[in-house]
Parts: C-alpha cells; sequence; structure tokens
C-alpha cells in the first residue's frame, strides 16, 4: 500500500480526516462540532414548581454536592437540614485562616482552576450571587517538563479540529506527521474523540490508561506532553487509572467539550470568593446548617429512611473498644480503630489511663500521636494539639472529644459513656435523605448504618481513595521573575505536578509580595505512589530541590513560612471500580446518594460531577413529587466520531 493511501486510510478510520476535511467547509464545520446538550429529560419537562405540602429532607455533607442538592430543594420549598462534620461548608473548597509572620491569610487545601464547561457548578454560584469579578481567566495552560523545554498552550479555538491542530501548532514536540506516520498511535489517539459510555466502558475499563497508551504505541512525546500531565490532574496516577475514566475525562475537558481549553481562576480564596455567598444563600432560602455535626447511622423503618441520627458537641453516640493495657505505652499515645472506622487516641495518665476521639475538630481527618510534642497532628491541614487534646496551631477551634477509659477484666474499655458533653445522639426525623458525603464518611456511615442490603453495602464498601496527595505553600523572600504564568503543569518529577504562584493571582498574597518583595508559591503533589511515601520532612526536602530545578532562582530564597498538607480524600478511578459504583438511587426509595464517586453515565467530572449529581438527586426527589426537574446541561454524552 502506498503512503497516500496508508494515511488516507488512518485518517478516515480514526475520525480526524473527516475533521480535517470538514474544516474546509463551512456547513461540515458546523455539522463537526461538540455542543452543550440537556441530561435525560429534564429540559422542557412538565411539572409543579413548588410542593404544596413541606417535606423534611436531610442532606449529609456540605461539599459541593451537598450544597447543589440543597440549594435545589430549598428553592422548590424542601424543608432542608445540611449536616456537615467540619464546622465550615465547601469541602475541597473549603478554606481557614493561617497567622503567619504577623498577619493573617487565608489557606484552602490547594489550587482549583473552574473550567467553562463546568455548567451545573456555575449556575449554582451564579444562583448563589457569586460575583464574576471574583474570576480572572487564566493566560495559558504552560507544562515544566523535567528533561526537555518548557511547553506553552494557550487559549485554543472552539472549533473542532482548529482546537486540536492548535495544541499540535502551539507544541515543539509535536507534529502533525509524526501522528500520521504512527498508524497504531493514531487509531489510540482517535478513540479520544469516539468516547461513548457504554462501549467504552465495556472495552477500556478493565486496564489503566498507561497500559492503554502503550498498548495502542500512543507516540511518546505525545504521553508526556499532553496525556501523562493532563490526566494526572485527576489525582490518580495514569499507571492505576481506568483507561475509560480517563477518555471520558478527557471527552469532558477538551475534545467533546464546545468550550476549549479555557479556565479560570479565583482571585480571591475560594472561601471568600464562593463559599460564603453559597452559604450565604442557603441561609436566605432556609436552609438549616448543622456545621459542626456528623451523620452517625441511618435508621430505617420498613422499607424507607425515616432519620439520621447525628453527633455535636453536645450529643454522641455510643462508641466501644476493647484495648490491651499492655499495647499503651509509658509516655505519649498510641493509635487504635474501632470497628466503625473511628480513630482513637489511648496514653497514660498517671496510674490511669485517657483516651481522645482521634478525629480532628476541623473537618474530621485522623490525627496521630506526635512525638515531638507529646500532643497531636493533623497531616491534612496541619493542625496540632497539645497533651490534653486542645488545639495549639493550625485551623482547628475546638478541642478532641474525651472518652472514658475503664477496666473490664484485664482489658480496658473505652467508651462515650461517661465522658462530659455526650449523650445517645440526636435523630433528625425525615422524608427524603441525601448521602453526599466523601468516600470515607460514606463509608463509615452506610457500614454503621446496617442497612441489610448486601449488594448496595457491598458496592459502598468498594469505593476507594486515590494515593495521597500533598500540598506545600512557601512564603520565600524573593520573587521568581521567570515564572511568567501564574499556574504551572509539572511533569516528570517524583512529587511536584503543578506549580501555583499565588503571589500573581490572589489577595492578600500579591500586596504582601508587592511590600516585602518575596513570593508566596504552591508545590502540589497529585498522588504520591506507594514507593514514594515518605516522612514528612523528605517529602518536602525533595519538592523544595524540585522548585530550585525550575525556577533556579530561588536557590539562594530564605523560606519566611511554609505550610505542609498531606492527605487522602480524592476519589480513587481504579480499573474494574466503575462496574461495582453504587448509582444516585438506592434499595430505598426515599435515600439518594450524590458525590464524584457516584456511578452516572453522564460526562462529568470532579467538581462538575459533584454539582451534576447533587442536582440530580434532587431531580429524582421532585419526580416522586410531581415537581418539574431541573435542566442538567452537559458537553455531548458521545465523542465527534462515536
Amino acid at each position: 500500500m502506498e503512503r497516500r493511501e496508508f494515511i488516507k486510510k488512518m485518517m478516515l478510520r480514526t475520525g480526524i480526516g473527516a475533521g480535517v476535511a470538514a474544516a474546509g467547509t463551512a456547513g461540515l464545520v458546523g455539522y463537526y462540532q461538540p455542543r452543550k446538550e440537556f441530561y435525560g429529560n429534564a429540559e422542557g419537562a412538565e411539572g409543579k414548581e413548588r410542593l404544596e405540602v413541606s417535606k423534611k429532607v436531610v442532606i449529609i455533607g456540605g461539599g459541593l454536592a451537598g450544597i447543589s442538592a440543597s440549594m435545589e430543594l430549598a428553592r422548590r420549598g424542601f424543608e432542608v437540614t445540611l449536616v456537615e462534620s467540619s464546622d465550615a461548608l465547601g469541602g475541597k473548597l473549603t478554606g481557614w485562616d493561617l497567622d503567619a509572620l504577623g498577619e493573617r491569610f487565608p489557606v484552602e487545601h490547594g489550587f482549583h482552576g473552574f473550567f467553562d464547561q463546568y455548567y451545573n457548578l456555575n449556575e449554582l454560584f451564579a444562583y448563589a450571587g457569586v460575583k464574576q469579578e471574583v474570576f480572572s481567566a487564566s493566560p495559558g495552560y504552560p507544562v515544566i517538563f523535567k528533561n526537555s523545554p518548557e511547553e506553552v498552550f494557550g487559549q485554543t479555538p472552539k472549533l473542532f479540529p482548529l482546537n486540536v491542530l492548535s495544541i499540535v501548532g502551539q507544541s515543539s514536540r509535536l507534529d502533525m506527521i509524526s501522528f500520521l506516520k504512527n498508524y497504531k498511535g493514531l487509531v489510540s489517539t482517535g478513540e479520544l474523540f469516539r468516547y461513548e459510555y457504554k462501549k467504552t466502558f465495556s472495552k477500556y475499563d478493565s486496564i489503566d490508561f498507561m497500559t492503554y497508551c502503550r498498548n495502542g504505541e500512543a507516540l511518546p512525546a505525545f504521553i508526556d506532553t499532553v496525556l501523562h500531565p493532563f490526566s494526572d490532574a485527576t489525582m490518580n496516577r495514569m499507571e492505576v487509572l481506568s483507561a475509560a475514566e480517563a477518555l471520558r475525562y478527557f471527552h469532558f475537558y477538551f475534545m467533546g467539550s464546545p468550550e476549549g481549553l479555557s479556565f479560570k481562576i479565583t482571585n480571591r480564596d475560594c472561601m471568600t470568593a464562593l463559599i460564603d455567598p453559597l452559604e450565604a444563600k442557603l441561609k436566605e432560602l432556609g436552609v438549616k446548617l448543622r456545621k459542626g455535626s456528623t451523620a452517625r447511622s441511618i435508621k430505617i423503618d420498613g422499607e424507607k429512611v425515616s432519620g439520621v441520627v447525628v453527633d455535636s458537641p453536645e450529643s454522641g453516640s455510643a462508641l466501644f473498644l476493647s484495648v490491651d493495657p499492655a499495647s499503651v505505652p509509658q509516655k505519649g499515645y498510641v493509635s487504635f480503630v474501632t470497628a466503625d472506622g473511628v480513630p482513637v487516641m489511648v496514653g497514660r495518665k498517671g496510674s490511669g489511663y485517657v483516651a481522645y476521639d482521634g478525629r480532628c475538630t476541623h473537618m474530621g481527618c485522623p490525627v496521630s500521636p506526635d512525638v515531638l510534642t507529646g500532643g497531636f497532628y493533623c497531616p491534612c491541614h496541619a493542625g496540632r494539639y497539645d497533651a490534653t487534646g486542645n488545639p495549639v496551631s493550625g485551623p482547628p477551634k475546638a478541642a478532641l472529644a474525651g472518652l472514658a477509659v475503664v477496666h473490664q477484666g484485664e482489658k480496658l474499655l473505652v467508651t462515650r459513656e461517661g465522658a462530659p458533653g455526650v449523650g445517645d445522639g440526636e435523630l433528625l426525623a425525615c422524608d427524603y435523605c441525601i448521602v453526599a458525603s466523601d468516600v470515607r464518611g460514606t463509608r463509615t456511615l452506610v457500614k454503621a448504618s446496617e442497612l441489610k442490603r448486601p449488594e448496595f453495602e457491598s458496592k459502598v464498601a468498594s469505593l476507594g481513595e486515590a494515593d495521597p496527595y500533598a500540598v506545600y505553600r512557601l512564603w520565600i523572600d524573593r520573587p521568581i521573575h521567570s515564572a511568567e504564568f501564574p499556574f504551572y503543569t509539572v511533569s516528570g518529577y517524583t512529587y511536584t505536578d503543578s506549580i501555583s504562584l499565588y503571589s500573581h493571582f490572589q489577595e492578600p498574597f500579591i500586596s504582601w509580595a508587592k511590600t516585602h518583595g518575596g513570593t508566596v508559591v504552591e508545590l502540589h503533589a497529585y498522588a504520591i505512589a506507594p514507593k514514594d511515601i515518605r516522612p514528612e520532612e523528605e517529602i518536602k526536602a525533595t519538592m523544595l530541590q524540585e522548585l530550585h530545578t525550575m525556577f533556579p532562582e530561588t536557590r539562594e530564597a530564605k523560606v519566611l513560612q511554609e505550610l505542609f498538607m498531606q492527605q487522602s480524600n480524592f476519589s480513587r478511578w481504579a480499573p474494574g471500580d466503575h462496574a461495582r459504583r453504587p448509582e444516585i438511587e438506592t434499595p430505598y426509595s426515599n435515600l439518594f446518594l450524590a458525590g464524584d464517586w457516584v456511578k452516572v453515565d453522564a460526562p462529568v467530572f470532579l467538581m462538575e460531577a459533584a454539582a451534576f449529581t447533587g442536582r440530580m438527586a434532587a431531580n429524582l426527589i421532585f419526580r416522586q413529587e410531581s415537581l418539574k426537574p431541573v435542566p442538567l446541561p452537559i458537553v455531548p454524552m458521545q465523542g465527534l466520531f462515536a
């Protein structure tokens, strides 16, 4: 076969040729374009606008999924109670204040980009009155590579195939001729434009994305330049990320998006810019906010949920743990975990024993004994407590809950019973319930509820979390003049996957940098491989060296202040996970799930998946009450050449 004929057949097979040919004809260009759609039959559906008789809904989890569901239900007349174990709403968008260098700074989980195709999330922000002035357009999408020059991908055209050609044109490592010469690589790349939910997951959910790329013989330059750095932003490493989920991810963010590769960043911290207006709107709608309360179990009456048992600083549910006294050290504390997954810290006090609930009072993350201070440390948000459980630094405001310790034969019984301020919990009665917690919280809640639905409980128990991620924010004493962009994706380094220069785009860090001549920079490790798990000081030292390599002018810089956080709370998207995921509807007609971890056929991901599933759960309740559903905008359900 002649090369010309070979290339022609390849372009037709992958669909790329059809797109390129279409670029020459206005009508065909219009035909081969991804377009915004509406999910299901919600658009234009009939129904009542509001409830005639109020119904109670308890929503568990104050992240974007819970906020989204709460807002839709409350505006239609439901009596909504939103339960959040943290003292602040927002989930991974939440923030807190840090006292540093004689000033007070807002900090958060890490950098967030807000893409134009976050249709449901953007509608949520708009309804809450979030001002567009808090957003700034990102000037570009630069990628720093360890062993090759930096690549900068700017704003791309929205027309296909010009959007794809512009990516290739902006790269010094990619060229169309190389693609056309690589038969298998061209077919593999073409799959990015043929995303189709059922076929894609049936064919590719059993393998990881790295295997998919290698089996398809995708160009190494394309893997290194585009696929690897962009797929890492799922917070799942390419080597353990389902190929089907990766194809959905690329379809949602670029290949099937009508919006092109454009995103916005907030010029204020997310708490001030986004979560505070959302909370104000919830209060305006009459939503009862139960911050600092933890849902312990779901109560079932017959075939329906009748209520939710919650703990709060004034009440609590039962907790029992049997401990061998010989396992408790003479100094410091030892950590145990109850059958329900509750961490417990046990130590000695004089001739007796003392114990604390080991969940950080900020966001419920497990604390660890701090051997340096004799107290406790929460690595998630750098919260510290003294040996008596009182907070001494970081975001926690309340002390760890004290537990009672009594001898029971040769064992120690650790229990809430007899501990100060602890009762039997509080029952919140409800007509409907939505569980919108994260993976860990949902697993714990369902296990404690003993729902007696083995298949459903097994699906929830199978949910997993991605590898740990780390956020390392530094205040240094000099500017980084060579950094032209506020945000960089990073590829090829052990830990650092992205760099955000907060003093380039967000107040009050801009003002601090102008006053002191320094820089506030954040290094983010999206997912740390098991082989790279090290003590905190080693990870910090390595990330700092990686910063020096990427920006040599920082080698002489002095670190004035630092904040290091390591967490594991992003959803896992491993091969085979999808088939086992629970769906929004459950075996109980008035119990629903919401979150980015829920199984849906819609092309949504991360924050948009949370907002979408929250609205979808609300729509399922609306259906039972004969109310008009909320239209759910999405990018196209399938790729251009599916």
